[in-house]
């Protein structure tokens, strides 16, 4: 066969036929762990109005325990990054998935709010670590050219994970057998991503990436040494942008939903905002899908911007409708999870080519996380100001929008080498 006829070969050979058994067990371990840290994560979220009522707090208090949650996965994904930089991807994946499945379990004991502040920060550290490690993982296992399409299923599986804890919730809390303390045994529910390390374990390999290298014994003189740091302070504050808009609008969402009127919410109880919750995310999990897929034909900065200002326009209309108009919710839901997630599919393989190799995983970690530190007062800044007389949850989500458009603007002080190989 010619070189000629051996190039046309290859490029009709669909893009999912060229990745071998070791690549898709690596993308499947990465994603498994995704899920199950959003699962474990959003317990939280739709047992909050329970919450509120056993321990007795009020909006900025819940808030602030969402916020804690955030500031320590920052924590988390500086311990974890340099872990997975000196001890390797695949354990740091492990011991991420045990930390945020034992927080879960000890959640679910807790007796104050204290006790429970506790658990949900170490949950933290546990959510934060994941993602650093999973996303290097896949970014240096994969061919460079797929490298947005990988990321893009990866970070599906959050969306998957959020539907599992509104499903879980809706059985449990929807229930009268469990009383006023069924979310014990809904964050018991959080346990079960441990099981998942037995697997990864057995079949989930290190890259030759990290296996052909010796560690840096401290990487963090390199992320924030002279020639990076103007770069790492930009990650930050990118990676804040993003994530105060985010986790403001949508850790507020299903309490807002499932909350009376007269408390200022919609009125759907949990059952009831079971159907717009799972709706949305099934418009998330394409949106995570496809933002690889059109990032490849559009450019990886220019679908970024597309998806913040398309998340900036919904998220105010979604906020001010959501409690008249059924028909609203029915059109919107899909369309705010499809723009108001999808766009995280760019973080993994973009922040993985901005680090080199020896430093990635803490590089990456630390301030992905650390702009995940900033946005952690997402929770608790619209928590405040829905408790504002005259304001309510309704308006005060309107309030991300801003920071999806800063995200926007953010975007072009760093450099896109899409595509580029890892060393």
């Amino acid at each position: 066969m010619s070189r000629t006829s051996a190039q046309a070969a290859a490029a009709a050979t669909p893009w999912y036929r060229t990745i071998n058994a070791e690549q898709w067990r690596v993308l499947a371990a990465a994603k498994l762990g995704w899920m199950l840290d959003a699962l474990d994560f959003m317990l939280y979220t739709m047992a909050l109005n329970q919450l509120r009522v056993y321990f007795m707090f009020d909006d900025a208090v819940a808030g602030f325990l969402g916020t804690a949650t955030l500031v320590m996965s920052g924590v988390g994904g500086l311990i974890f990054g340099w872990i997975a930089d000196r001890y390797g991807r695949t354990r740091a994946l492990m011991g991420t998935i045990v930390v945020f499945s034992l927080a879960s379990l000890g959640a679910s004991t807790s007796q104050s709010v204290l006790q429970l502040l506790f658990w949900r920060t170490v949950l933290g550290i546990g959510m934060g670590g994941e993602w650093a490690s999973g996303a290097v993982l896949v970014s240096e296992t994969w061919p460079a050219h797929l490298r947005n399409k990988a990321i893009s299923i990866v970070q599906s599986g959050w969306a998957i994970g959020y539907i599992m804890a509104a499903v879980f919730a809706a059985l449990i809390l929807g229930s009268s057998r469990f009383g006023n303390e069924g979310w014990r045994w809904l964050f018991l529910v959080g346990l079960l991503p441990a099981l998942a390390t037995l697997w990864i374990r057995r079949n989930v390999h290190e890259p030759r990436s990290w296996t052909a290298r010796k560690p840096r014994a401290n990487p963090f003189p390199v992320i924030f040494g002279r020639e990076l740091l103007a770069r790492t302070l930009l990650i930050i504050a990118l990676g804040g942008a993003v994530q105060f808009a985010y986790f403001g609008l949508f850790f507020w969402l299903p309490p807002y939903l499932a909350r009376p009127v007269a408390q200022g919410g919609a009125g759907m109880g949990v059952v009831g905002s079971l159907q717009w919750i799972v709706l949305m995310q099934i418009g998330a999990y394409f949106g995570y899908l496809t933002f690889g897929f059109i990032a490849d034909l559009l450019g990886r900065r220019r679908t970024f911007v597309l998806f913040m200002i398309a998340a900036a326009i919904i998220a105010p209309v979604y906020g001010k409708l959501a409690a008249t108009s059924p028909l609203a919710l029915l059109v919107l839901s899909p369309l705010l999870g499809y723009f108001g997630h999808g766009y995280f599919s760019m973080f993994g393989g973009f922040l993985a080519e901005l680090y080199p190799p020896e430093v990635r995983a803490t590089g990456q970690g630390t301030s992905y996380n650390l702009g995940r530190t900033l946005g952690a007062f997402g929770p608790s800044t619209i928590g405040a100001l829905g408790s504002l007389p005259g304001v309510g949850l309704g308006l005060a989500l309107s309030a991300t929008s801003a920071f999806f458009l800063l995200a926007a603007v953010l975007v072009f002080t760093l450099p896109d080498r899409s595509g580029q190989a890892l060393e």
